[in-house]
């Protein structure tokens, strides 16, 4: 159970960057993190080609914001980084498919109390069907992401995958990873405002992966924590439509550009 000193005084934000979202989906998202006993604010950031949403969710702690163009994952999340700066303690990267209970964010920052350098949290995901996501990660290297890229050649080379989700360690346990799936990132507020949010290089995929590299080079330390968890839909949407494929591969190769090819 959370420490119900932390409740006092703490305000919380979180973004959820929408694209044409599913409706229901993005409805229990919505009420899973208003049910957090804090003081909060959610900003939506409608990346969307009309402002559909803009009347569907009535409340004080809701800040809807249309964009009016997709101008992408990171960079959309971006755009309150001048609203929550001196605002909020903590900081919650959200996805439009996730649910989780009220006591999943008050239990994830007593984490904080323990360790200054910790800039980042987050739980164990899981399917709707109750199956374990590998969302927290070695970083990738070039080979791994040919073979997740490739699907018919996870057969030939399965270990390659099992050692990028750490398979090799017991997940039941708390760690510190490389990096972790950018679905639910739980940032103090002032760590992620310094790091000046995500790259924005980054259309759409590689900006987790990137952010965590920045937090390495500050000395800030990641914790992905199994105590709890969250559900998440995650659609593997790149792996059906080539557009996002395509969106998903330029940012590899920029990604591999700036930390390796780049340095």
């Amino acid at each position: 159970m959370a420490d119900k000193s932390i409740l006092n005084n703490k305000v919380i934000t979180a973004t959820i960057v929408l694209y044409e979202e599913n409706f229901d989906e993005l409805s229990k998202t919505i009420a899973s993190f208003l049910a957090t006993p804090f003081s909060k604010k959610l900003f939506l950031v409608d990346n969307s080609k009309t402002d559909v949403l803009k009347d569907k969710f009535k409340d004080p702690d809701i800040e809807y914001l249309f964009v009016g163009e997709n101008i992408g994952f990171g960079k959309g999340h971006n755009r309150i980084l001048d609203k929550i700066k001196n605002y909020s303690t903590y900081h919650l990267v959200l996805n439009p498919d996730v649910v989780f209970k009220s006591t999943l964010i008050p239990e994830l920052i007593n984490n904080f109390k323990k360790n200054d350098k910790l800039a980042l949290i987050a739980p164990k995901a899981i399917f709707p069907n109750g199956e374990h996501q590998y969302t927290s990660r070695r970083y990738p290297t070039i080979s791994e992401l040919s073979v997740r890229r490739l699907p018919f050649l996870k057969a030939f080379f399965p270990q390659i995958i099992k050692k990028g989700e750490y398979r090799d360690r017991d997940l039941s346990q708390a760690f510190n990873p490389d990096f972790i799936h950018g679905c639910f990132l739980l940032f103090k507020t002032d760590a992620f405002v310094d790091l000046k949010g995500f790259d924005e290089r980054y259309f759409l995929y590689m900006e987790d992966v990137d952010i965590c590299k920045k937090m390495d080079q500050q000395g800030m330390k990641k914790l992905y924590n199994p105590d709890v968890e969250i559900i998440h839909v995650l659609k593997k949407k790149s792996l059906k439509n080539f557009k996002l494929f395509t969106y998903h591969t330029i940012s590899v190769f920029q990604y591999f550009y700036k930390w390796h090819i780049k340095k």
